[in-house]
């Protein structure tokens, strides 16, 4: 007997989307009693990292909240994906954290959305883990440089930051250091795939040592799923591996494997301007969502 239509999978799908949509529209989101300075990281590649920086800080700044990407990966891809320019004669991070320049020197607001600023990273960081090592306190820079910013908004007159969002490179040298330093919170993102936690101890055991001797409030707020593909044993046993080691941080927004957030760096956007109505806009829009609520 032939399926009808109405039971199709791709009719459940569809119904299934109506409801998250309908759900998310009338979820009411509270701002965090004070600047929420998250470090995404991971330093296994390929794990969907600046993507989720990306658009976890489009999402935030689509419901509403003032956001500020720092990119600190001397590839800028978090700075291409938010349309920003970033080639080498352009003011960046690298300023900030070797010349002394104030991120309001090198701010730039996001082109599509309102509410989104970004601080870009050009390739002169690729150098910068070096030039750091003889500065004077090298591991806090960034942090200094953002409670400066922090201070001119104020005397400015400026809203106050929401969500502070540093987008780091994929190793432990001295700029995810300084990352870790200026954060309270860091989100690691994990992909479904075999070989998950592959690496994790590592990064765990440098965020333990920053909390031991450079910054004690720092913790793992959250972990995100990404890469997702329901169809598979194998996502649903990582998902399940990721839970056991970390019960309370695993978002349950999982952000699925998807051509439109793949195909919206290459426009310079995230996939929540790019193509607001596809599945991947609609679970980062989610888990931004989960973001907040678990504050």
């Amino acid at each position: 007997m032939t399926e009808s239509l109405s039971d199709s999978p791709l009719a459940a799908q569809v119904k299934d989307e109506q409801q998250r949509r309908k759900k998310l529209s009338e979820l009411s989101l509270e701002r965090p009693p004070e600047t929420r300075i998250i470090t995404v990281s991971n330093q296994k590649g390929g794990v969907g990292k600046t993507t989720s920086t990306v658009n976890l800080a489009a999402a935030l700044a689509d419901h509403g909240f003032n956001v500020l990407v720092v990119d600190i990966d001397p590839q800028g891809n978090a700075s291409t994906g938010l349309g920003v320019p970033h080639s080498a004669e352009t003011d960046s991070i690298y300023d900030v954290l070797i010349d002394d320049l104030t991120l309001a020197d090198v701010v730039a607001d996001c082109p599509d959305i309102d509410g989104l600023s970004v601080i870009p990273a050009t390739i002169h960081l690729a150098g910068a883990e070096i030039e750091l090592v003889s500065l004077v306190a090298r591991e806090q820079r960034l942090q200094r440089a953002l409670e400066e910013y922090m201070r001119y908004r104020e005397h400015q007159e400026m809203e106050r930051l929401d969500y502070v969002f540093i987008d780091c490179p994929p190793s432990l040298g001295l700029l995810t250091v300084n990352a870790f330093v200026a954060a309270k919170e860091v989100l690691i993102p994990i992909q479904c795939e075999y070989y998950a936690l592959e690496g994790l101890s590592q990064l765990l055991n440098n965020i333990n040592m920053i909390q031991k001797h450079l910054n004690p409030v720092l913790r793992v707020s959250t972990i995100l799923l990404t890469m997702y593909d329901a169809r598979t044993n194998l996502a649903a046993q990582v998902v399940e591996e990721v839970k056991q080691h970390f019960p309370d941080e695993v978002l349950e927004s999982k952000i699925p494997r998807s051509v439109r957030i793949a195909e919206a760096p290459s426009y310079q956007q995230s996939v929540i301007t790019y193509d607001r109505s596809s599945t991947g806009a609609l679970s980062y829009l989610e888990a931004a969502a989960e973001l907040v609520r678990r504050s």
